[in-house]
């Protein structure tokens, strides 16, 4: 596949949301992402809620890095400070390689819309096994952030001069 493709190639989405309190009535950041996924031609491959576990994180992650049914991961929740944010943690040790670029763009983007405390977001990308995981804070604020300032292209083969497609398919 060429680094621009002429059309769009629907991408196999999983969502992973990470908390201790949202199930899915009350899990926006989630059904945020479904939506913006869904909307933009790609697949809801599965979705996910689990408690802020690093051992369960790593095992849902990792059962979705070996299956062909997902391309992409996209996960909201756990990346703060608190002595259970450990998202970062628990998936940042599954990676072959990082995209360092993700989490820098992610916090130049909130800085304009939060000012210094962008400093506090520890979102994380990363590549493993021709998966893409993107690890977003929890607020459906950030997570639109990171959908409409970064994935929605990154995530679409006609975006140029590259995109992350030609790594996943």
């Amino acid at each position: 596949m060429s680094h621009a493709a002429l059309a769009f190639v629907p991408l196999k989405i999983a969502v992973l949301t990470v908390s201790d309190t949202r199930d899915e009535s009350t899990d926006t950041s989630g059904q945020y992402l479904v939506k913006a996924i869904t909307d933009a031609g790609h697949q809801l491959a599965e979705k996910v809620i689990l408690k802020d576990d690093k051992y369960q994180m790593r095992a849902l992650v990792s059962r979705w890095i070996a299956s062909n049914e997902v391309q992409v991961v996209l996960i909201t929740g756990g990346t703060g400070f608190t002595g259970r944010d450990t998202t970062p943690e628990a998936i940042a040790p599954l990676f072959d390689s990082s995209i360092d670029g993700f989490g820098e763009l992610f916090r130049h983007l909130t800085y304009q819309e939060l000012g210094t405390s962008t400093v506090q977001s520890r979102a994380v990308g990363g590549l493993a096994n021709h998966t893409a995981i993107f690890c977003l804070p929890g607020s459906t604020g950030a997570c639109r952030t990171g959908w409409t300032g970064i994935l929605a292209e990154q995530l679409d083969a006609r975006h140029k001069p590259c995109n992350f497609v030609q790594h996943l398919v």
